[in-house]
């Protein structure tokens, strides 16, 4: 690959972004302080809802940041050419993302600080340290499957480095999934189908952030995708999003067979307020529906900017589907007593509320600020802009329709 000199043009652009990423970072950090210090009486957050709104944004990033990894698989594990020279990119913004999702959750503890206990502490018995396990190796794994791929002398050794950090990511996003499948004292969990679901999930969610940041690339630098990559992309995107659709569908339905848990799903589905809203406005229409109708109709994808809108639709209706699964999970009266109703001044049996807060919203902006920022720099200074020689591709023989 040819390193070019960059113009004085791009280099103010640069320090813009960089600018701008680091300026979002602080205002998340500044939030996280004043979150600190006044406690949590300055969030929406209560004795029942005890995941607000950065927890959406924490759990968005980490499983996205297993998902975007898989164009790297793609290349790697499974031998497609076309996506090898992505490969660099898909590792950079699964470290980035990771970096940003899990600087929201460790700050969003009440106190970060306390994190040295969890560190050094380990009850093996919660799912929550194997993740300490599970993240900091994902972090090692895609360290070195990165070396592998920019110091020449270890290429050969990048195919099992890509192996590794596959089958670590599916690890990873099953221990993501699996936090919610064994909380038993939540009637919106403790589901086997939770831990196969996040994984479909992070393959949609990191696919579109994929394609965003990609294509951002590509406009700033004034290249162009090319047309058959872009068809195997979005092709790809639509597959994960309507396998997200299905597992959804099933974990429904599911929980619809059993009669105690007619009651919650009714409560998500139907009569919960902004939980239905959210759920079949935002996941379901502007999530799923809008962006596979944009995908897969001719007159609707010849737009200009088709995939990209579709891209943006399916991570907006990612953090409707991860409020509605958060939120509305823990806003839904705990059955303490089955068969009995139980109330009392604490609230037993009410519907928790919950209204997310300025500095909330501002803390889960700082984790993609971070993730931002990362992925700026990162490109910068590797060069990891994808390059795409697709004439060598075709002379070598590999089909780009």
């Amino acid at each position: 690959m040819q390193l070019v000199p960059y113009s004085r043009g791009e280099e103010r652009f640069f320090y813009t972004l960089a600018a701008l990423g680091g300026l979002v970072t602080l205002i998340g950090l500044a939030s996280a302080l004043y979150m600190e210090i006044h406690g949590h009486a300055v969030t929406g957050m209560n004795n029942q809802i005890v995941w607000g709104l950065p927890h959406v944004f924490a759990i968005f990033l980490i499983v996205a940041a297993s998902g975007v990894l898989n164009v790297a698989s793609i290349g790697s594990v499974f031998g497609k050419v076309l996506y090898k020279s992505r490969a660099p990119l898909s590792g950079l913004l699964c470290l980035a993302m990771l970096a940003g999702g899990l600087t929201v959750l460790m700050l969003d503890l009440g106190r970060p600080d306390r994190i040295i206990v969890a560190a050094t502490h380990y009850n093996f018995s919660s799912v929550f340290a194997w993740n300490v396990f599970l993240y900091s190796g994902m972090f090692s794994i895609v360290a070195v499957y990165l070396w592998t791929l920019m110091e020449r002398r270890m290429n050969a050794y990048s195919k099992p480095a890509g192996f590794a950090a596959f089958i670590w990511r599916l690890i990873l996003t099953t221990g993501t999934g699996s936090i919610f499948g064994f909380l038993v004292a939540r009637q919106a969990y403790q589901s086997a189908i939770l831990a196969p679901m996040f994984i479909i999930m992070s393959f949609a969610w990191g696919l579109a952030a994929f394609m965003v940041v990609q294509k951002a690339m590509f406009a700033w630098n004034g290249l162009t995708l090319h047309p058959a990559l872009r068809n195997r992309m979005k092709n790809l995107l639509g597959i994960f999003v309507a396998a997200t659709l299905y597992f959804v569908a099933v974990y429904h339905l599911t929980n619809l067979y059993f009669a105690k848990q007619v009651a919650f799903e009714r409560f998500i589905l139907v009569d919960g307020g902004i939980f239905p809203a959210l759920f079949w406005g935002g996941w379901f229409l502007v999530g799923t529906v809008l962006p596979l109708a944009i995908l897969y109709t001719p007159g609707l994808l010849a737009m200009r900017g088709a995939v990209m809108v579709a891209s943006i639709l399916v991570i907006l209706g990612a953090f409707c589907q991860l409020y509605v699964f958060i939120i509305g999970g823990q806003a839904f009266p705990l059955e303490i007593f089955p068969g009995l109703a139980a109330a009392s001044s604490f609230g037993d049996g009410m519907v928790g509320q919950y209204s997310p807060s300025l500095p909330e919203f501002l803390l889960g902006l700082g984790g993609i600020g971070i993730a931002f920022t990362i992925t700026t720099i990162g490109v910068r200074v590797f060069h990891f802009l994808p390059q795409d020689d697709l004439a060598k591709l075709e002379a070598a023989g590999h089909v780009l329709e």
